[in-house]
């Protein structure tokens, strides 16, 4: 398996040493989250661009994508009834589909569910036509750009759309694009009904990434989902995307969570049958 890290746990350490520090402790990709790097993805300038791609290929690490999209923004929403809103979160998506293009990303995961729920007086079926629009504006720069756009399911304490795998196939239905989706995510698939081994067998056909992490907010290994079978499931499925491990409880440090994360995934992966 590909081993990837969420890099906005290194509060404070500079691009040369988060990519130096996972390559020494075993990842090989780097996840980007566009707040670390600038307010908006249009302040990264060009030569700011090319220097962390430089940096991250001195360390021996690749940059795979973006996640957190829209992560500490304002004026985004793509679930918004009104329709200026919904161009404007088209064109910043466009303009962080270019970002990850020129960082030599490949893919981007979209959750943000501060920017998706949904508003006063919308009901399901108009946030999905309304969540439709947004993303046909992006689809062309995406496929022109080889970035491949994950819808990531949420669970019901994070969000009130795209909550299940099941639902979020619903929309990506709506396209014929190889340049959408799904973005399958442990945490969150531990709040389906269905086991999360049937999950990556029955949507491995549209699964872009994979999120590892566990339900206490941790690494994986680091609270109490076992790994095994999930591993087991994307073994048998013939996954070979990446696998990032993603967190939002950093109070262990960020050095511990990233170490004893990949040694608990590489310890799975070489029980695997």
């Amino acid at each position: 398996m590909k081993y990837a890290l969420c890099q906005e746990l290194f509060v404070d350490w500079d691009w040369d040493r988060q990519c130096e520090f996972l390559v020494e402790t075993g990842y090989t990709g780097v996840e980007v989250a566009p707040f670390t790097l600038a307010p908006r993805a249009g302040d990264v300038t060009a030569q700011q661009r090319k220097d962390y791609v430089a940096t991250a290929e001195k360390a021996g690490v690749e940059i795979i994508g973006l996640h957190w999209l829209l992560a500490k923004t304002e004026g985004f929403y793509l679930t918004s009834p009104e329709q200026d809103v919904r161009k404007r979160t088209g064109d910043y998506l466009i303009d962080l589909t270019r970002l990850c293009h020129d960082l030599g990303g490949s893919l981007m995961v979209l959750g943000s569910p501060q920017q998706r729920n949904l508003l006063p007086g919308v009901s399901l079926e108009q946030a999905h036509d309304f969540a439709a629009e947004v993303l046909e504006q992006v689809v062309p720069e995406l496929e022109k750009a080889n970035v491949t756009l994950c819808l990531e399911p949420l669970s019901r304490k994070e969000t009130d759309f795209l909550l299940t795998c099941g639902e979020t196939k619903k929309l990506l239905d709506r396209f014929d694009s190889p340049n959408l989706k799904l973005h399958q995510d442990v945490k969150a698939m531990s709040d389906e009904s269905t086991p999360m081994p049937e999950l990556i067998h029955e949507f491995k056909d549209i699964t872009g990434h994979f999120h590892a992490n566990d339900v206490n907010l941790r690494g994986p290994g680091m609270g109490e989902v076992d790994f095994q079978p999930i591993f087991q499931a994307l073994k048998e499925t013939g996954y070979d995307g990446w696998v990032s491990v993603e967190v939002f409880d950093y109070s262990p440090g960020a050095e511990t969570i990233a170490r004893e994360s990949i040694e608990y995934m590489k310890r799975i992966e070489s029980q695997l049958k």
